[in-house]
């Protein structure tokens, strides 16, 4: 049975996990307002607590509305998003009372995305930001299908979202955009 982005709107909204396409990799989806969900995504994926966890948005205007940025960060969130980047972030007061303490790196940023994916940014349209972590147990290469993913998580995940179009298979690039230029940072957003 193929599972409806409203379907995995229904279950972020009752704190439950959901695999979603992005324009990269499958991603796991839990809300990223719901410090609980959040919880829940981290022992899931048996990942160690203390290393942040990027979320993914629907659009640039509400990348703005997250941090603080400078007009060379703001250029390169126009130009380059919806893509296959990372963004880091300084967040404002309100995106730090509104998002799950754990999303945060110990120096306060916090990963931001906007995927090039249909399905990632209506999901993130319907449910609010959702995190934006690749679909695999911790340590191990990211599933490449829906049927990989069952297979890792079965039933921790409540609703898999088709992969159409498929991701491309490469981790998002992650930019520093905490200074006044943007910064490539040499390595792949942490999964």
């Amino acid at each position: 049975m193929r599972s409806t982005v409203a379907a995995a709107v229904r279950a972020l909204a009752a704190g439950e996990l959901v695999v979603y396409p992005t324009d990269t990799l499958l991603g796991l989806a839990a809300r990223a307002d719901d410090p609980a969900a959040v919880l829940r995504l981290e022992r899931a994926k048996g990942r160690p607590t203390g290393q942040p966890i990027s979320i993914a948005v629907s659009s640039v205007a509400e990348v703005e509305a997250i941090g603080d940025l400078s007009p060379g960060a703001r250029r390169f969130v126009r130009t380059h998003l919806p893509g296959p980047y990372t963004v880091l972030l300084r967040p404002n007061a309100l995106a730090r009372r509104r998002l799950a303490p754990r999303l945060f790196a110990r120096d306060g940023t916090v990963g931001v995305r906007v995927p090039d994916h249909p399905v990632a940014r209506e999901l993130a349209r319907q449910a609010g930001p959702v995190t934006a972590t690749s679909a695999n147990l911790h340590g191990s290469p990211p599933c490449r299908s829906v049927g990989a993913a069952r297979r890792a998580f079965g039933d921790t995940v409540r609703t898999y979202l088709a992969e159409t179009p498929r991701p491309r298979g490469v981790p998002s690039a992650l930019v520093d955009l905490t200074g006044a230029r943007p910064t490539a940072v040499v390595r792949t957003v942490r999964r």
